[in-house]
């Protein structure tokens, strides 16, 4: 799964802990234990460290994006004929989609066969593709798989999963010093006046903090797939169905042809890959996909 981790997720568990770092270097968490575990301060703790670290990794997820894999934003006023016709192809899919702003569009070096759409906002997005799904994919499958990038930005899919991420987020730091302080209320002792056990209390929090982002990202993996289907339905109205099952047949054909050792870009990828542990897939396997829009039709 290291090797197929989502971007925006693993950036945003980055930030937390790196939130978290300071709050208890800062003594907040002490201030938290010593004054009685207050709940009232821990919620509002919870949720700025939650949503905090969730919205500043979708504000930075474009720079992140093309940073990570190098991915060349083309110039809209590009004299390159292929550029030109990709950047075109994508705009006219966005009119489609009804949205008026359009979005930026790069292209990446590797060889893995696939796309991806991110940014902070339906007017600040990026769609890019790799130069191996621009290699081995037909125009017909190539117009699907950016109709349904564009259909994830139409569907405000990166906003949705970051009010997920940063509600799961905040359970989670919730919990873990709940529990912690349980913990360590219970090693204290009954002895009157035995300090309250900082150590433990920490250790625990960490400890929970870690199994409980674990079971978080079960949740919005869950959601992530569920997702999928509603940008497969976008691009079939986007693109035509048939372009759309066209799209994942080609991928579904390739996918063993890649390496999938490759480095990758999971925010909104169009197609998961081989994954050993399905509840931890982001996307739903292809056929399954593909089985969905002929049923719809």
């Amino acid at each position: 799964m290291a090797k197929r981790v989502l971007l925006l997720v693993l950036t945003n568990v980055l930030i937390l802990m790196t939130i978290l770092f300071f709050a208890k270097i800062l003594g907040v968490d002490r201030f938290l234990t010593q004054s009685g575990m207050k709940w009232q301060f821990l919620i509002v703790f919870a949720a700025v460290i939650g949503f905090g670290g969730a919205f500043l990794s979708l504000a930075i997820s474009r720079i992140m994006a093309r940073w990570a894999l190098g991915v060349s934003v083309i110039d809209p006023q590009t004299h390159d004929p292929d550029e030109r016709r990709l950047v075109g192809r994508v705009h006219e899919l966005c009119r489609r989609a009804g949205l008026s702003v359009m979005p930026q569009v790069g292209v990446y070096e590797s060889e893995e066969v696939n796309a991806f759409a991110t940014g902070p906002t339906r007017s600040r997005s990026l769609v890019a593709v790799s130069t191996g799904l621009l290699s081995r994919l037909d125009d017909r499958a190539v117009t699907g798989v950016l109709a349904h990038e564009v259909a994830h930005v139409q569907n405000g899919d990166m906003v949705t999963m970051t009010l997920l991420q940063g509600v799961v987020n905040t359970f989670v730091v919730f919990l873990s010093r709940v529990i912690a302080y349980l913990v360590a209320t219970v090693t204290r002792g009954d002895e009157e006046g035995s300090p309250f056990p900082i150590a433990t209390y920490f250790i625990v929090s960490i400890i929970m903090e870690i199994f409980l982002a674990v079971l978080g990202t079960l949740v919005v993996m869950a959601y992530s797939r569920h997702r999928e289907f509603g940008a497969d339905a976008g691009g079939a109205q986007h693109a035509g169905r048939d372009n759309m099952i066209h799209a994942l047949e080609s991928l579904q054909t390739t996918s063993e042809l890649v390496d999938t050792s490759a480095k990758a870009l999971n925010t909104l990828k169009i197609a998961g890959g081989g994954t050993l542990m399905r509840l931890f897939a982001s996307h739903p396997p292809l056929e399954e996909r593909i089985q969905r829009l002929r049923q719809a039709a």
